[in-house]
């Protein structure tokens, strides 16, 4: 019922965002999830992706454009299928799959990692044994993207570098993941819903669970990750900007409009100083933000 009244909420956004950047869709994300894997989400939400449940969400809004979950879950392939034959991207998320079912996985219809290495399997060992996980996947299959959070904590210089080595501007795109606590100051918030969501903390430029044991989301905003990865990653500012732009936009199917600057496309700009401090923020033509 939460969700369902989300889609009318996110219908509502829309009909009153008149000058901010503009909703391309909902990703969900979840809850259908690894409970080894699940970070800071509420077990007592995860499952396993059930037909009877998903179909009725899914025909209860056609706003959704993007769908993460654990693949190695019974059922999940088959949802993928379903997934994309209605055109929305299907991305491995909180998941502890090996190597060989993201393999499966990619074949039915996954196409992203999200959150490179937050809430992902990597090398295990089983009886002895070792396997590599969804993190080798993703570099090991060439035409699967991947997300990182690039707000310098989820993940170090080290691994940031490796990824832009290994899977280069094209297949890499930034995401914040950030919750309802970015551009606020240190202290409690919530993840989730204000009625049923987790407490969660603010500091260190990050959210916390409140025993500290994992992240709870980031409160990064999208220059914050272009200034980290040119200034911690030491990456090209070129790619930095393709991973925050035209990479995400190939990647949710609207780079036909957005993404990079050429004849035709929406006139969306962002103008920043030598430290990647906004100035000034320009949608389809209109300034709407200018310092």
């Amino acid at each position: 019922e939460e969700l369902i009244q989300t889609f009318a909420t996110f219908k509502e956004a829309v009909k009153q965002n008149r000058e901010g950047a503009r909703f391309i869709g909902l990703h969900l994300e979840g809850p259908y999830f690894s409970y080894n894997q699940r970070g800071a989400q509420d077990p007592k939400y995860l499952r396993n992706p059930d037909p009877a449940e998903y179909n009725e969400i899914l025909a209860a809004s056609d706003d959704i454009v993007r769908w993460s979950l654990a693949p190695e879950l019974p059922g999940a392939l088959e949802f993928a299928r379903v997934l994309k034959e209605r055109g929305i991207v299907t991305a491995v998320a909180h998941s502890d799959a090996i190597y060989e079912e993201v393999v499966e996985a990619f074949d039915a219809g996954f196409s992203l990692a999200t959150h490179l290495y937050s809430g992902m399997s990597s090398i295990t060992r089983r009886n002895a044994y070792r396997f590599a996980g969804v993190v080798e996947a993703a570099y090991l299959i060439d035409d699967m993207d991947v997300e990182i959070i690039a707000d310098g904590v989820h993940l170090p210089k080290s691994l940031l570098q490796f990824v832009y080595k290994f899977k280069g501007p094209d297949r890499t795109a930034l995401c914040t993941d950030s919750m309802r606590g970015a551009g606020m100051p240190d202290g409690e918030s919530i993840l989730g819903s204000l009625e049923k969501g987790q407490k969660v903390i603010i500091e260190d430029g990050v959210a916390k669970l409140p025993d500290r044991t994992a992240f709870a989301g980031s409160v990064a905003t999208t220059d914050r990750l272009v200034r980290t990865m040119v200034q911690l990653a030491e990456v090209p500012l070129v790619d930095a900007v393709k991973m925050m732009t035209l990479t995400p936009a190939r990647i949710m199917k609207i780079d036909g409009a957005k993404g990079s600057i050429e004849v035709g496309k929406d006139a969306d700009f962002v103008i920043f100083g030598e430290n990647i401090d906004v100035s000034h923020t320009i949608i389809e033509g209109k300034v709407i933000y200018g310092n």
